[in-house]
Protein backbone atom coordinates (compact mmCIF):
# COMPACT_ATOMS: atom_id res chain seq x y z
CA UNK A 1 0.00 0.00 0.00
CA UNK A 2 1.43 3.32 -0.91
CA UNK A 3 2.20 5.86 1.89
CA UNK A 4 -0.86 8.82 1.95
CA UNK A 5 0.49 12.37 2.38
CA UNK A 6 -0.73 15.28 4.55
CA UNK A 7 0.17 18.75 3.37
CA UNK A 8 -0.68 22.17 4.81
CA UNK A 9 -1.05 24.65 2.53
CA UNK A 10 0.02 28.26 3.33
CA UNK A 11 -2.17 30.67 0.55
CA UNK A 12 0.23 34.20 0.87
CA UNK A 13 -1.67 37.60 0.06
CA UNK A 14 0.22 40.38 0.95
CA UNK A 15 3.04 38.26 2.97
CA UNK A 16 0.62 36.88 5.10
CA UNK A 17 -1.48 33.69 5.31
CA UNK A 18 -4.77 33.77 4.48
CA UNK A 19 -8.09 31.58 3.95
CA UNK A 20 -11.33 32.27 2.73
CA UNK A 21 -14.33 29.99 1.37
CA UNK A 22 -14.85 29.38 -2.55
CA UNK A 23 -11.68 31.39 -3.14
CA UNK A 24 -13.22 34.90 -1.78
CA UNK A 25 -13.80 36.56 2.04
CA UNK A 26 -10.05 36.40 3.07
CA UNK A 27 -9.27 36.34 6.70
CA UNK A 28 -5.67 36.19 8.38
CA UNK A 29 -4.33 33.03 9.21
CA UNK A 30 -1.01 33.81 10.79
CA UNK A 31 2.26 34.45 10.04
CA UNK A 32 3.67 31.50 7.21
CA UNK A 33 6.89 30.90 8.34
CA UNK A 34 6.01 30.36 12.03
CA UNK A 35 3.35 28.03 10.42
CA UNK A 36 6.13 26.34 9.03
CA UNK A 37 8.25 25.83 11.22
CA UNK A 38 5.06 24.50 13.48
CA UNK A 39 4.12 21.90 10.42
CA UNK A 40 6.98 20.25 10.47
CA UNK A 41 7.18 19.87 14.30
CA UNK A 42 3.32 17.85 13.85
CA UNK A 43 4.69 15.83 11.26
CA UNK A 44 3.01 16.90 8.26
CA UNK A 45 4.68 15.58 5.08
CA UNK A 46 5.10 18.26 2.67
CA UNK A 47 4.25 22.01 2.28
CA UNK A 48 2.57 23.90 -0.08
CA UNK A 49 3.24 27.83 -0.88
CA UNK A 50 0.94 29.61 -3.06
CA UNK A 51 1.25 33.00 -3.91
CA UNK A 52 -2.70 33.19 -4.34
CA UNK A 53 -2.57 37.34 -5.37
CA UNK A 54 0.33 36.75 -7.83
CA UNK A 55 -1.04 36.14 -11.29
CA UNK A 56 -3.73 38.41 -10.82
CA UNK A 57 -1.25 41.62 -9.93
CA UNK A 58 0.99 40.39 -12.78
CA UNK A 59 4.13 39.30 -10.38
CA UNK A 60 6.61 36.84 -9.65
CA UNK A 61 5.86 34.95 -6.63
CA UNK A 62 7.79 36.63 -3.10
CA UNK A 63 11.27 34.98 -3.22
CA UNK A 64 12.37 36.77 -0.09
CA UNK A 65 9.31 34.63 1.92
CA UNK A 66 10.02 31.62 -0.11
CA UNK A 67 13.64 31.77 1.13
CA UNK A 68 12.68 32.41 4.32
CA UNK A 69 10.10 29.59 4.65
CA UNK A 70 12.54 26.65 3.09
CA UNK A 71 15.36 28.02 5.76
CA UNK A 72 12.98 26.50 8.50
CA UNK A 73 11.73 23.34 6.81
CA UNK A 74 13.26 19.99 6.49
CA UNK A 75 10.27 18.13 4.27
CA UNK A 76 9.32 18.62 0.61
CA UNK A 77 8.35 22.46 -0.25
CA UNK A 78 6.11 23.52 -3.25
CA UNK A 79 5.58 26.66 -4.40
CA UNK A 80 3.29 28.56 -6.61
CA UNK A 81 1.57 31.84 -7.91
CA UNK A 82 2.84 34.02 -10.60
CA UNK A 83 5.15 31.58 -12.51
CA UNK A 84 5.19 32.50 -15.99
CA UNK A 85 8.88 31.09 -17.48
CA UNK A 86 11.47 28.69 -16.96
CA UNK A 87 13.57 31.25 -15.21
CA UNK A 88 10.76 31.93 -12.72
CA UNK A 89 10.84 27.88 -11.38
CA UNK A 90 14.18 28.41 -11.84
CA UNK A 91 14.67 31.21 -8.83
CA UNK A 92 12.39 29.75 -6.99
CA UNK A 93 14.08 26.10 -7.26
CA UNK A 94 17.37 27.90 -5.76
CA UNK A 95 15.53 30.12 -3.29
CA UNK A 96 14.35 26.52 -1.61
CA UNK A 97 11.08 24.89 -3.48
CA UNK A 98 11.75 21.37 -4.21
CA UNK A 99 8.41 21.42 -6.39
CA UNK A 100 7.29 24.28 -8.70
CA UNK A 101 3.41 24.31 -9.14
CA UNK A 102 1.84 25.99 -12.03
CA UNK A 103 -1.90 26.57 -13.01
CA UNK A 104 -2.89 29.47 -15.63
CA UNK A 105 0.97 30.05 -17.02
CA UNK A 106 -0.02 26.44 -17.98
CA UNK A 107 -3.29 27.20 -19.29
CA UNK A 108 -1.80 29.82 -21.59
CA UNK A 109 1.26 28.22 -22.80
CA UNK A 110 1.11 24.50 -22.46
CA UNK A 111 4.57 24.15 -23.77
CA UNK A 112 6.09 25.42 -20.42
CA UNK A 113 5.20 22.27 -18.41
CA UNK A 114 7.48 20.15 -21.15
CA UNK A 115 10.08 22.83 -20.70
CA UNK A 116 10.00 22.62 -16.97
CA UNK A 117 10.22 19.17 -16.79
CA UNK A 118 13.16 19.09 -19.26
CA UNK A 119 15.22 21.22 -17.25
CA UNK A 120 14.32 20.13 -13.90
CA UNK A 121 12.64 16.74 -14.07
CA UNK A 122 8.73 16.19 -13.81
CA UNK A 123 9.56 15.31 -10.15
CA UNK A 124 9.55 18.90 -9.69
CA UNK A 125 6.39 20.24 -12.17
CA UNK A 126 3.25 20.64 -10.48
CA UNK A 127 0.10 21.34 -12.14
CA UNK A 128 -2.42 23.27 -10.40
CA UNK A 129 -6.26 22.62 -11.23
CA UNK A 130 -8.96 24.61 -10.13
CA UNK A 131 -12.25 23.38 -10.91
CA UNK A 132 -15.76 24.14 -10.52
CA UNK A 133 -18.95 21.90 -11.80
CA UNK A 134 -21.27 24.29 -14.60
CA UNK A 135 -22.90 23.41 -17.29
CA UNK A 136 -22.66 19.75 -16.23
CA UNK A 137 -19.01 19.69 -16.61
CA UNK A 138 -16.18 20.01 -13.81
CA UNK A 139 -14.36 23.45 -15.77
CA UNK A 140 -10.68 24.44 -14.81
CA UNK A 141 -10.44 27.87 -14.14
CA UNK A 142 -7.34 30.22 -14.34
CA UNK A 143 -6.14 33.19 -12.80
CA UNK A 144 -6.90 32.44 -8.94
CA UNK A 145 -10.39 30.45 -10.21
CA UNK A 146 -11.26 34.22 -11.49
CA UNK A 147 -11.50 32.76 -15.31
CA UNK A 148 -13.45 29.86 -16.59
CA UNK A 149 -12.23 28.46 -19.64
CA UNK A 150 -12.86 25.90 -22.36
CA UNK A 151 -11.00 23.20 -20.65
CA UNK A 152 -12.87 19.86 -19.18
CA UNK A 153 -11.06 19.06 -16.10
CA UNK A 154 -10.54 15.49 -16.85
CA UNK A 155 -9.01 16.42 -20.65
CA UNK A 156 -6.84 18.49 -18.79
CA UNK A 157 -5.50 16.34 -16.51
CA UNK A 158 -4.41 14.02 -18.92
CA UNK A 159 -2.68 16.28 -21.04
CA UNK A 160 -0.38 17.64 -18.35
CA UNK A 161 0.66 14.48 -17.55
CA UNK A 162 1.16 13.98 -21.02
CA UNK A 163 3.13 17.45 -21.21
CA UNK A 164 5.41 15.86 -18.73
CA UNK A 165 3.74 17.17 -15.28
CA UNK A 166 5.06 14.75 -12.20
CA UNK A 167 2.08 15.98 -9.85
CA UNK A 168 -1.77 17.36 -10.26
CA UNK A 169 -2.73 19.66 -6.99
CA UNK A 170 -6.57 19.36 -7.54
CA UNK A 171 -8.67 21.87 -5.91
CA UNK A 172 -12.75 21.91 -5.85
CA UNK A 173 -13.34 25.65 -5.65
CA UNK A 174 -17.57 24.42 -4.40
CA UNK A 175 -15.88 22.86 -1.87
CA UNK A 176 -12.77 25.11 -0.64
CA UNK A 177 -13.37 26.44 2.55
CA UNK A 178 -16.53 24.76 3.11
CA UNK A 179 -15.57 21.82 5.14
CA UNK A 180 -17.93 19.82 4.06
CA UNK A 181 -15.56 16.64 2.79
CA UNK A 182 -13.24 16.57 -0.63
CA UNK A 183 -15.07 16.26 -4.01
CA UNK A 184 -14.54 12.62 -4.26
CA UNK A 185 -16.15 11.72 -7.82
CA UNK A 186 -14.21 14.24 -9.70
CA UNK A 187 -10.83 13.59 -7.20
CA UNK A 188 -11.55 9.78 -8.08
CA UNK A 189 -11.76 10.82 -11.77
CA UNK A 190 -8.77 12.45 -12.15
CA UNK A 191 -6.76 10.11 -10.49
CA UNK A 192 -8.27 7.25 -12.56
CA UNK A 193 -7.10 9.81 -16.03
CA UNK A 194 -4.12 10.17 -14.97
CA UNK A 195 -1.06 8.03 -13.35
CA UNK A 196 0.92 10.79 -11.83
CA UNK A 197 0.36 11.78 -8.13
CA UNK A 198 -3.03 13.71 -7.69
CA UNK A 199 -3.15 15.77 -4.02
CA UNK A 200 -7.25 16.65 -3.15
CA UNK A 201 -7.88 20.07 -2.21
CA UNK A 202 -10.69 21.87 -0.97
CA UNK A 203 -13.51 20.86 1.72
CA UNK A 204 -11.25 18.96 4.41
CA UNK A 205 -12.91 19.90 7.48
CA UNK A 206 -12.84 16.49 10.03
CA UNK A 207 -10.95 13.23 10.18
CA UNK A 208 -13.51 11.82 8.51
CA UNK A 209 -13.33 13.47 5.13
CA UNK A 210 -9.33 12.72 5.00
CA UNK A 211 -10.27 8.78 5.64
CA UNK A 212 -13.51 8.68 2.88
CA UNK A 213 -10.81 10.48 0.78
CA UNK A 214 -7.53 8.21 1.48
CA UNK A 215 -9.35 5.00 2.17
CA UNK A 216 -10.68 4.64 -1.09
CA UNK A 217 -7.53 5.46 -2.97
CA UNK A 218 -9.47 8.75 -4.71
CA UNK A 219 -6.14 10.51 -4.12
CA UNK A 220 -2.78 10.29 -2.96
CA UNK A 221 -2.39 13.32 -0.89
CA UNK A 222 -5.05 15.14 1.13
CA UNK A 223 -4.34 19.24 1.73
CA UNK A 224 -5.94 21.26 3.99
CA UNK A 225 -5.18 24.89 5.14
CA UNK A 226 -7.74 26.37 7.56
CA UNK A 227 -8.06 23.63 9.87
CA UNK A 228 -4.39 23.62 10.37
CA UNK A 229 -3.91 27.11 10.53
CA UNK A 230 -6.53 27.50 13.42
CA UNK A 231 -6.05 24.23 15.19
CA UNK A 232 -9.50 22.45 14.26
CA UNK A 233 -7.75 19.31 13.86
CA UNK A 234 -4.05 18.01 14.71
CA UNK A 235 -1.92 16.43 12.22
CA UNK A 236 -0.69 13.75 14.37
CA UNK A 237 -4.22 13.22 15.87
CA UNK A 238 -5.25 12.91 12.41
CA UNK A 239 -2.99 10.46 11.15
CA UNK A 240 -3.12 8.47 14.73
CA UNK A 241 -6.71 7.72 13.24
CA UNK A 242 -6.05 7.04 9.67
CA UNK A 243 -3.69 4.57 10.53
CA UNK A 244 -6.46 2.85 13.05
CA UNK A 245 -8.33 2.59 9.47
CA UNK A 246 -5.51 1.18 7.89
CA UNK A 247 -4.64 4.01 5.38
CA UNK A 248 -0.88 3.94 5.50
CA UNK A 249 0.94 7.29 6.33
CA UNK A 250 4.06 8.53 7.91
CA UNK A 251 4.76 8.69 11.46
Amino acid sequence: MLTKRIIPCLDIKNGRTVKGINFVDLRDAGDPVELARAYVQQGADELVFLDIAATLETRGTLIDLVRRIAEVINIPFTVGGGVRTVEDARDLLTAGADKVAINSSAISSPDLITKMAAQFGSQCVVVAMDIRFMDDNWTVHSHGGTRPTKLEACDWAAEVERRGAGEILLTSMDHDGTKAGFALDITRKISQVATIPVIASGGAGTPQHFLDLLVTDAADAALAASIFHFNEVAIPDLKSMLRSHNVSVRI
